[in-house]
């Protein structure tokens, strides 16, 4: 991991304070930062990633205290937010009112995505600019979410500074769930493997209607895709590129390994990287192997699913 200088920390800082855009680290993926208090701040996110308006936003908050200003915390809530914060868990909370966050963050809604992000540069950016950040991944919309700041960089061809910490480790992004009495529902998965709630919890996860309104990020049919189109199978053809998984049958052409041993935390940290990858061969096909569907393997399972979906 990297760490930049403090003086780094407080210019980015400080062009956050200043209504500006900046994309810094996270322990799943790099986040487009803005000032979730300053509608023009956020409104930039929207117009720099070409997202959707419909589509809400996550805010990162430095702490519990700090989210808690924002929206109302069941005891269920509250309970998650002990057990997993920091970390990547997103809870979709209702909004206090008052709350003093931009409209457009929350697109509309009365709920809020709230999170604590487990990283150094992450926490010491909050802490910094003393405020929370709207920060959905730093990509254009649709694309494959950046776990360097090279990818940051390419992806929006240099026009946006960017916090270099390294590598980011999970990989993939954060879980989002919300609470309905004393229900727990997946509304996407991510870093934080639905077993893990579950064994903290005591409580069943269940998952999102499909077709449910879009009430957290990462709930588009079409999202995380490369330039390249996506096939899910295990018979890559000749001119096509092959993303692998586990023992994989011999191939002539492009070829990565997620993980050669079947590791899914390897395969998620390498998800995003390995698609960059293989993208920038310049292929019109990417066959990516089948994943087991536990643990790790349903956030993988979601992201391929939707980056191989029709698209627009």
């Amino acid at each position: 991991m990297n760490m930049p200088a403090p003086a780094e920390i407080e210019k980015a800082a400080a062009l956050l304070r200043d209504g500006k855009l900046v994309a810094f680290p996270t322990e799943t993926v790099y986040g487009l930062g803005a000032d979730a208090t300053n509608a023009d701040a956020v409104l930039s996110i929207y117009e720099t990633k070409g997202r959707p308006r419909f589509n809400p936003l996550i805010v990162h908050c430095a702490d519990l205290a700090m989210a808690e200003r924002f929206a109302s915390f069941s005891p269920l809530a509250r309970q998650l937010a002990d057990a997993f914060w920091p970390g990547p868990l997103s809870i979709v909370l209702p909004l206090k009112s008052g709350h003093g966050l931009a409209d457009v963050a929350t697109a509309g809604l009365d709920t809020i995505a709230l999170r604590v992000p487990d990283h150094p540069v992450a926490q010491a950016l909050l802490r910094a600019a003393d405020r929370p950040l709207a920060a959905p991944s730093a990509n254009p919309s649709g694309k494959l979410s950046p776990t360097t700041a090279e990818q940051v960089q390419r992806g929006f061809s240099g026009r946006v500074p960017v916090l270099d910490g390294g590598p980011c480790k999970s990989g993939v992004e954060s879980t989002i769930v919300t609470i309905d009495g004393d229900r727990i529902i997946q509304l996407r998965a991510g870093a934080l493997a639905r077993e893990e709630i579950e064994r903290v919890t005591g409580l069943v996860v269940s998952q999102a209607e499909t077709g449910a309104k879009i009430s957290a990020p990462g709930m588009l049919l079409s999202h995380y895709a490369p330039n390249a189109h996506m096939r899910l199978d295990t018979s890559p053809q000749p001119g096509e590129a092959y993303l692998a998984f586990g023992a994989a049958t011999p191939f002539d052409g492009i070829t990565r390994n997620l993980s050669e041993s079947g590791d899914l935390h390897e395969a998620a940290r390498n998800l995003f990287s390995m698609l960059h990858e293989l993208d920038a061969t310049g292929v019109t096909m990417i066959v990516v192997a089948p994943i087991p569907e536990t643990g790790l393997g349903e956030a993988i399972n979601d992201r391929l699913r939707r980056a191989a979906a029709p698209r627009s």
